[in-house]
């Protein structure tokens, strides 16, 4: 893999962590995030989105509505909480030059 691949390459805890981060502060509509609004937010394909939200909301993370027939996800206050340590775990890898 060439060095710009790898600069690109985002690991499965960085793409959970843009979810999360995208549910508490990019919304438009406080009803939640459409999975077509995570998808370009998050630039995954859907059926690994599809995966990782279904594992997000089982854990408590995210919150799954129902909105005018469509699902929409919303971070939840365990979802914020983890969203803390996250930052506070990145920042710390990035003091020792570790990328996380």
């Amino acid at each position: 893999m060439d060095r710009q691949a790898m600069a690109e390459y985002r690991t499965h805890m960085k793409i959970i962590g843009d979810i999360l981060y995208t549910t508490r502060d990019d919304l438009q509509d406080e009803g939640g995030a459409t999975v077509t609004y995570l998808i370009r937010k998050a630039n995954i394909s859907h059926s690994r989105i599809s995966r990782i939200l279904k594992t997000l909301v089982s854990q408590g993370l995210l919150e799954q509505v129902d909105s005018q027939g469509a699902n929409k996800y919303r971070i939840s206050p365990s979802g914020r909480e983890f969203l803390q340590a996250y930052h506070a775990f990145t920042e710390f890898a990035d003091s020792f030059g570790l990328n996380i």
